[in-house]
C-alpha cells in the first residue's frame, strides 16, 4: 500500500514537472500556464465526488482503477510526445491529472482499513507523511535525470511503468467500504454550500481562507517559475527544472520537524514570518544571486511554504465548530485547486508584462498582500481562539484519542468543559441515559456496579464511552474517591470525533467491548479482577 502511494507521488510530481517542461519548450510561458490551468479544472470539478467513493465504495478498487487510468494515460501521452501530436499529449496530462484526484481520497481510507493495531496506523500515517514531503525531492531529481536521458517523452514512459507496478501492489489487497453505498451527490453540494455559508458570514474565516487560497496560488505559480529560472534565467538545460523542483522539496522535508512545534502554540506570528520568509527568499531570486544562491533560496522557500500551510491549516481548525470542520475543509479542497489554476495563469501574464522578474517579484507580493489585506486581524483571529495546551496533553495520554491527527486533537481540545468534583459526589450514575464522556486530569474516581467496586481511574483515563457508542444507559455508577478534575465533552462532538474518524472508531469500539466483555465475566465469576468501565 505504501509502496503503491510512493510510485504515485513519484508520478504525480515527475508528470506535472516534466509537462509544463513541454509545454513551455512549445510556446513559451503563455502556452505552459494555459496547459496547467486545463490540467486542474477537471479534478478541481470532481475531486469531491471522489471523496464521496472513498467512502462508499472499496478504496482497493478506487485506487488500482485509478493508477491503470493514470498508465493508459500517461503510455498515451508518450507516445504522443514522441509522435510530435502535442494536442494528443496534452489531453493526455489532463486525462492522468484527473485519474490523480481520486488517489489520496481512497489512500486516506485505506490506510486505516489495513491497519490491525494503532501502533500499526501511526506508523504507516508517519511513513505515509514524510513519503508526500520526500516525493517533491525525489521527484524533481528522477524528471531531471530522465529529462537529460530521453526527453520528456521518457518520463511520460517511465511513470506509465510505475502505475503500472503501483496498481500490481495494491489490487491484492482485500478491504470493503467504510460507509453504505450508493453516495448522494446532492449531499456533496449540500456540505459545501453550508461550508460557504458559514464562511461568507465571519470575517475571520474569510482571511484564513484567503490566506490558503493565496498561498495555493503562490504553489501553482512556483511550478512554472522552476522552469523559466532553469531555462531562461540560469540557462540551464531542461532538466535542472526537476532539479529546482527537489531543492523546493529539500525545504519541505527539513520543515517538517519543526511544524510539530506548531501545535498547542500561537500561529499569527508563524503565519506572518512563514509568508513573509516565503516572499523574502522568492524576491531574492530575482535579484539573480546564480544556480547556488537559486538553489539555497528555493530551499528556503519549501521549507517556509510547508510552515505557513501546517499553521495556517491548525488555525482555521481552530476557529471553526467542530461540526461544521468537513464543510469548511471540503471548501478549502476547492479554493486550494482554483488558487493553483490562478498562479499558473498568474505568471504567463507577468512574464509577458516585464519577463522573469517582475514574474518573481510578482508571486514574492501575493502573500505579503494578503496579509496585509487582513492586517491585525489575523492577530485577533488568533487571540480569539485560545490554545487548548493542558488539554492536548490529556487527549494525547489517554488510548482513545492517541490515534487523532494533531489538528483534530487540537479541535476536540477545544470542545472540553473542565468541571471540579468534590470527593463522593457522582460523576455518572448507574441506568441514566449517557450524555457526556469524561476525561480525568486529577483526582481518582471509583467505578460502581450494583455496589461492587470494579476499578479505581486516574489521570489520562475516561469513563462513559459504552452509553454513547452503544446508545445505552449507563452501566455503572463514577464517584469520586478524592476531590477530582475532569473535562466533560458533550456526546456530539465526541462520536463527531470518534465516528469521523476509522481508526479512532475502531479503538473506541474495541476499548467498550473489552471492558464489557470483562464486566460480562466478572458477573459470571465475582473474584475476578479484571475491570470494566461504566458506560
Amino acid at each position: 500500500m505504501v509502496g503503491g502511494y510512493t510510485l504515485f507521488i513519484l508520478n504525480e510530481y515527475s508528470m506535472w514537472i516534466a509537462m509544463l517542461v513541454y509545454a513551455y519548450s512549445r510556446g513559451g510561458a503563455p502556452v505552459a500556464g494555459v496547459v496547467a490551468l486545463v490540467q486542474l479544472v477537471p479534478g478541481a470539478l470532481l475531486a469531491p465526488v471522489f471523496a464521496a467513493l472513498a467512502d462508499r465504495h472499496s478504496p482497493v478498487v478506487l485506487l488500482t482503477g485509478g493508477y491503470l487510468v493514470q498508465a493508459a494515460a500517461m503510455g498515451a501521452t508518450a507516445v504522443a510526445i514522441t509522435g510530435g501530436v502535442a494536442v494528443a499529449a496534452y489531453a493526455g496530462a489532463v486525462v492522468t491529472c484527473t485519474a490523480m484526484s481520486v488517489t489520496r481520497p481512497a489512500q486516506t481510507t485505506l490506510i486505516p482499513s489495513l491497519a490491525a493495531t494503532p501502533d500499526q496506523l501511526t506508523a504507516a500515517n508517519v511513513v505515509v507523511g514524510w513519503v508526500e514531503a520526500a516525493g517533491i525531492a525525489a521527484a524533481g531529481s528522477l524528471t531531471g535525470v530522465l529529462i537529460w536521458l530521453g526527453g520528456v517523452a521518457g518520463v511520460f514512459g517511465v511513470c506509465a511503468a510505475l502505475s503500472v507496478v503501483a496498481a500490481l501492489l495494491v489490487a491484492g489487497l482485500r478491504v470493503p467500504a467504510l460507509a453504505a453505498p450508493q453516495p448522494d451527490a446532492a449531499l456533496v453540494a449540500t456540505g459545501l454550500g453550508a461550508g460557504v455559508r458559514l464562511a461568507l458570514g465571519q470575517s475571520r474565516l474569510r482571511l484564513m481562507l484567503a490566506v490558503l487560497t493565496a498561498e495555493a496560488a503562490v504553489v501553482g505559480a512556483l511550478d512554472l517559475l522552476f522552469v523559466i529560472l532553469a531555462v531562461t534565467v540560469l540557462g540551464r538545460p531542461q532538466a535542472w527544472a526537476g532539479y529546482l523542483n527537489a531543492a523546493y522539496g529539500v525545504g519541505a522535508i527539513l520543515a517538517a520537524p519543526v511544524s510539530v512545534l506548531l501545535v498547542g502554540r500561537r500561529l499569527g506570528v508563524p503565519i506572518l514570518g512563514a509568508a513573509l520568509l516565503l516572499s523574502g527568499a522568492l524576491a531574492a531570486v530575482a535579484a539573480g544571486l546564480g544556480l547556488a544562491g537559486t538553489v539555497v533560496l528555493l530551499t528556503l522557500v519549501g521549507a517556509s511554504r510547508a510552515l505557513l500551510d501546517v499553521a495556517s491549516r491548525s488555525l482555521l481548525q481552530r476557529s471553526v465548530p467542530a461540526q461544521s470542520l468537513g464543510q469548511v475543509f471540503g471548501l478549502v479542497e476547492g479554493l486550494t485547486f482554483a488558487g493553483l489554476a490562478i498562479g499558473a495563469v498568474f505568471v504567463p501574464v507577468l512574464v509577458h508584462l516585464g519577463g522573469s522578474p517582475l514574474a518573481l517579484l510578482g508571486v514574492a507580493a501575493v502573500l505579503p498582500l494578503a496579509a496585509a489585506a487582513g492586517g491585525r486581524a489575523l492577530f485577533s483571529l488568533d487571540a480569539q481562539a485560545p490554545v487548548p495546551v493542558v488539554q492536548i496533553a490529556l487527549l494525547r495520554s489517554t488510548p482513545l484519542f492517541a490515534e487523532l491527527p494533531a489538528p483534530a486533537l487540537e479541535g476536540l481540545a477545544a470542545a472540553l468543559t473542565p468541571a471540579e468534583v468534590p470527593a463522593g459526589e457522582a460523576v455518572i450514575r448507574q441506568g441514566e441515559q449517557g450524555d457526556a464522556y469524561y476525561l480525568i486530569a486529577a483526582g481518582q474516581l471509583d467505578v460502581v456496579q450494583d455496589g461492587r467496586l470494579l476499578r479505581r481511574c486516574g489521570r489520562g483515563e475516561g469513563v462513559g464511552e459504552i452509553a454513547l457508542l452503544h446508545a445505552v444507559p449507563r452501566t455503572a455508577s463514577v464517584v469520586a474517591r478524592t476531590d477530582a478534575t475532569v473535562y466533560k465533552l458533550a456526546r456530539e462532538p465526541f462520536l463527531t470525533a470518534v465516528l469521523g474518524h476509522a481508526a479512532t472508531e475502531r479503538q473506541a469500539r474495541t476499548i467498550a467491548s473489552d471492558l464489557l466483555t470483562a464486566d460480562a465475566a466478572r458477573d459470571d465469576d465475582p473474584q475476578a479482577t479484571d475491570a470494566a468501565d461504566p458506560g
